[in-house]
């Protein structure tokens, strides 16, 4: 969990703009598309959707995920995969013990938290589609990119 905790201090941004937000979506694409991963993407700041994307091999449940897991992050204002391991880490689960409803909620990775400094948390990130370790790492590598830039 440490190293969870560090990541989202890490990949705290200086600002976060409707160019960022495209450029973080194509970002993820990019790394999708070389990995023929088949990945659905949403981007938002707050309510407002700034990019969304469904590659080859997606279906509508993605999109489903995707709007339960933003939803933990919304909540708790960590990663949806952190939060998950919270959880975990006390020998229970989210689905047991968070009293919230999984059809609208889902702590499982892939939803990553856009905090930016001296604002905190105003979006997030989201991928679904792999398994939840490779959607929250697909979008940490994307955060570390744009924040390269």
């Amino acid at each position: 969990m440490a190293a969870l905790e560090i990541q989202e201090q890490r990949l705290t941004l200086r600002r976060f703009t409707h160019d960022d937000a495209w450029m973080l979506g194509s970002i993820l694409v990019e790394l999708a598309r070389e990995r023929r991963a088949p990945v659905t993407i949403d981007i938002r700041r707050g309510a407002h959707q700034l990019f969304h994307c469904a590659l080859a091999g997606t279906s509508a449940d993605n999109d489903a995920w995707i709007d339960r897991k933003r939803r933990v992050v919304e909540r708790y204002g960590e990663s949806s995969l952190l939060v998950g391991s919270r959880f975990r880490a006390k020998g229970t689960t989210f689905e047991e013990s968070s009293r919230l409803d999984p059809d609208r909620y889902a702590a499982h990775g892939g939803s990553f938290p856009i905090r930016i400094a001296d604002a905190g948390v105003i979006g997030t990130v989201t991928v679904s589609g792999l398994s939840q370790a490779e959607d929250h790492g697909l979008v940490v590598e994307a955060l570390e990119r744009l924040v390269a830039t």
